[in-house]
């Protein structure tokens, strides 16, 4: 990574302490917040979100890279959930293992040939970490996110935030002169703007200017004022939000005669039922979030429906693990990408050879652990050498992974089969020594870390239906940032600062 003199600037007790404060202040201002832990209802107080008291560095042709490529992505995964037959051949490899992935899969093959609505509406967050080799750095993907990809509302005030903290402590809080005069060296992030703008376009194709826009959420959730914010945005354009959990929805949702869904809103008019043209899930990615089976009945009654799903069951398998290993296979990538019969999923141009390298050059070594030549090459890998690996599962949110030492242990743990549920995947090698200040979510105190950061970027595709109203874009960026000692990320997990990059 180029280098960035003395990053951070040195900071004085009193110096730290005003960015601390004028930080704190900013985000309680700005909504840049999350609920505190066991909150009343109604809530009575937030807490700053997890954040970084400076921007941190970030090299600008990584940035400009990720962004650039990401409707490549779109595309891929758009028509990686429009392959019925690719998905059943991996999902026939994880469903013996993952029962989660095996009754979301059996759920879909059981209605997939009688759906109502053709479009499937994706709102995406591809994850990177910098990766080092000798004095280069260059993006690695870690996952790619096709359920519940948060915190673009977040992400977008984090950038606003450490703008006006640059303003407001001009004097001591000085990047090099050089990214000073350069204004873009903080890159714009509109990634609310762009994320609602995709539920818009969704809830525009369905149809019916009555209709609403159905987020379906965790209960208890504290990171609400990331998802309101979406819903503010979208109420400003005159279309109205109803948030339910599973367990509400259970109990006030109907599909009508036509197929079309609807839904009595208990946050406003409890005796009026509004129809659904856009099922947005906030939830719905982790088994915790099936408590019976009656909550996988309502899951199946909203998929039947022409509500555009966000996503569809479909494109929620889309982004397993598994897949992700799939298409690193030799000529996989490149039927997606290229091939004849492929649908345009809203591309301009035609996708080349040229995209498809800039695609496998954000991909570290993946490895089945199966059955196959791979699989074994996977396993002596994991025995010989844990300290080169993470062992992923078929799991989203964070806290599930498996490093280093510990995957041996781990493997010798699992009954047969079981290894087949996850991928063996290359560590990346973030670069070191590179340091900001970060504040956990209400503790007020700001520790100095060696840090590690990653960049989201988030995309919307609609697709599914007639390519020529197809929608693909990129529409924003994530950085979030935690200590070098944590091997896992997440901030609603609590490891992870939200943060913005500084261009360099």
């Amino acid at each position: 990574m180029p280098a960035l003199p003395t990053w951070p600037p040195e900071l004085s007790d009193v110096q730290r302490e005003t960015l601390l404060r004028e930080s704190s202040v900013w985000a309680l201002a700005h909504g840049f917040t999350l609920l505190p832990p066991s909150p009343s209802d109604p809530p009575t107080s937030t807490i700053a979100a997890p954040l970084s008291l400076l921007p941190s560095p970030f090299p600008r042709a990584e940035y400009e890279k990720a962004r650039r490529i990401q409707t490549a992505y779109n595309a891929l995964y758009a028509r990686v959930a429009l392959d019925t037959a690719f998905l059943d051949k991996v999902m026939q490899d994880v469903a013996p293992v993952d029962a989660f992935q095996a009754e979301l899969w059996s759920r879909w093959k059981e209605i997939r040939d009688d759906l109502a609505q053709p479009l499937q509406l994706g709102l995406f967050r591809s994850d990177y970490l910098l990766h080092t080799e000798g004095d280069r750095a260059e993006i690695k993907q870690v996952e790619f996110n096709t359920i519940a990809a948060s915190f673009g509302a977040l992400s977008q005030k984090a950038g606003e935030m450490h703008r006006f903290l640059a303003q407001k402590t001009e004097g001591f809080f000085q990047p090099p002169r050089s990214l000073l005069e350069d204004k873009s060296a903080y890159p714009l992030n509109r990634s609310a703007e762009g994320l609602a703008g995709g539920l818009l376009g969704g809830w525009a194709a369905y149809g019916r200017d009555k209709a609403a826009v159905l987020f379906v959420v965790q209960p208890g959730e504290r990171n609400v004022f990331d998802q309101r914010g979406l819903e503010y945005i979208l109420s400003s354009k005159g279309v109205r939000v109803i948030r339910m959990t599973f367990a509400e929805l259970g109990a006030n949702a109907r599909v009508g005669p036509e197929g079309r869904l609807f839904v009595r809103d208990l946050e406003g008019a409890q005796d009026k039922q509004f129809e659904i043209a856009v099922v947005y899930y906030r939830a719905a990615y982790t088994p915790d979030d099936y408590k019976s089976a009656k909550d996988w009945d309502t899951r199946v009654l909203l998929e039947k429906s022409t509500a555009i799903k966000c996503p569809s069951m479909a494109l929620q398998l889309a982004g397993a693990k598994k897949v992700q290993q799939e298409l690193a296979q030799p000529g996989v990538l490149e039927d997606f990408l290229l091939g004849k019969d492929r649908p345009a999923v809203g591309l301009q141009q035609s996708l080349t050879q040229q995209d498809v390298d800039a695609l496998r050059d954000t991909w570290t070594g993946l490895w089945p652990m199966d059955d196959s030549e791979l699989g074994k090459e996977a396993a002596r890998l994991a025995q010989e050498e844990p300290e080169r690996f993470v062992l992923k599962p078929q799991r989203e949110g964070g806290g599930n992974n498996i490093y280093r030492k510990d995957i041996p242990g781990h493997l010798a743990k699992l009954g047969p089969g079981e290894k087949n549920g996850y991928i063996l995947m290359e560590l990346i090698e973030p670069p070191q020594g590179v340091h900001n200040w970060l504040v956990r979510g209400g503790e007020g105190i700001a520790r100095y870390a060696d840090i590690v950061s990653e960049l989201g970027v988030y995309g919307v595709a609609l697709f599914g239906g007639d390519d020529s109203a197809a929608v693909n874009a990129e529409v924003g960026t994530l950085l979030r940032t935690k200590g070098r000692e944590s091997d896992e990320g997440g901030v609603a997990i609590g490891i992870s600062s939200i943060d913005s990059p500084i261009l360099v």
